[in-house]
């Protein structure tokens, strides 16, 4: 947090709106990075570290509460495929909670002076994969295997002591259940963020269904959607609110599509600040952008929340 006498994200939530911020991949791009790598922005973390910190001291400055980290991507199997052991891959899931918190602590020497925090990014099974499988699900694991996939490093990422974590872009029902299953006892809170095409996971699952393990989670402080289409978030925002009672976080995509075979973006930008008011009318209390949004949009949305959002 950004002091001692910060208020918990999940207080934060119950008093009004929280301000997530953008995508991280982009951010680093724009400031010249080569993401073109099976471990994508993790990748930085070993190598450019003060890029991601500056990454996320951007959105700070441009008016976020929270700050995302750069271990969506980050596993132990994926750093073994670049020769890293498991102590080494552990220190870099633990630097990059450090990173934001120091990026947290420029941002007040920088004159911010409201509440800021930092979510642990756990991207889902697929990302490791690194071949689009995050947008499909099903993987062909049970979900015990998921929860032994995702409970070391969600160890290890509790233990760095983010604010909460973010168990995001989960493509699958049964990974989402895995999940809740692996959050269990960490002693850190967490919000569950399904990726979505209309009213649906990806895998095709109706979203009732996706949501209502949560509902009873004591761990989980909100639900919602990421990495999705701005049209997809609407109705998904309206089933999250109605099946779990929860604060729920939204952050979708520019509304551009990624071509995971050619490794790029294409189509427009259906993403506008105008949104987000109609987001938070129906219940959404964490919004953000995720893949193309960047500073200058989160800007735009903290403009339109309001100062004390």
């Amino acid at each position: 947090m950004a002091s001692n006498t910060s208020p918990s994200l999940a207080a934060a939530l119950a008093a009004g709106t929280v301000v997530l911020d953008g995508g991280m991949s982009n951010q680093l791009e724009s400031a010249g990075h080569d993401l073109s790598d099976e471990l994508w922005s993790a990748r930085l973390l070993a190598e450019r570290p003060e890029a991601v910190a500056e990454a996320h001291l951007s959105y700070y400055l441009a008016g976020a509460d929270v700050a995302i980290t750069a271990s969506y991507q980050a596993t132990f199997e994926g750093f073994a495929r670049r020769g890293l052991g498991r102590e080494e891959a552990a220190r870099l899931l633990t630097l990059s909670v450090e990173l934001a918190r120091e990026a947290a602590r420029q941002a007040g020497k920088a004159g911010v002076g409201r509440p800021l925090w930092v979510a642990a990014s756990v991207g889902p099974y697929g990302a490791m994969l690194a071949d689009g499988s995050e947008y499909r699900g099903r993987y062909g694991l049970s979900e015990d295997g998921l929860e032994r996939f995702h409970r070391p490093r969600l160890e290890v990422l509790a233990a760095a002591a983010p604010d909460v974590l973010a168990l995001e872009t989960v493509p699958d029902a049964d990974e989402g259940a895995a999940l809740l299953r692996a959050v269990r006892g960490l002693g850190v809170p967490a919000w569950l963020s399904y990726t979505v095409d209309g009213r649906r996971t990806r895998a095709g699952q109706p979203l009732e269904d996706a949501f209502a393990p949560a509902a009873d989670a004591d761990e989980v402080i909100a639900v919602g959607v990421n990495c999705c289409a701005p049209e997809d978030v609407a109705p998904a925002v309206e089933i999250a609110a109605r099946v779990t009672g929860k604060p729920v976080v939204v952050y979708p995509n520019s509304g551009e599509a990624w071509d995971a075979e050619a490794r790029a973006w294409t189509g427009r930008t259906r993403f506008g600040a105008e949104q987000v008011e109609a987001w938070r009318e129906a219940g959404a209390r964490l919004i953000g952008g995720c893949c193309r949004v960047g500073p200058d949009a989160i800007a735009s949305i903290r403009a339109t929340l309001g100062p004390g959002a």
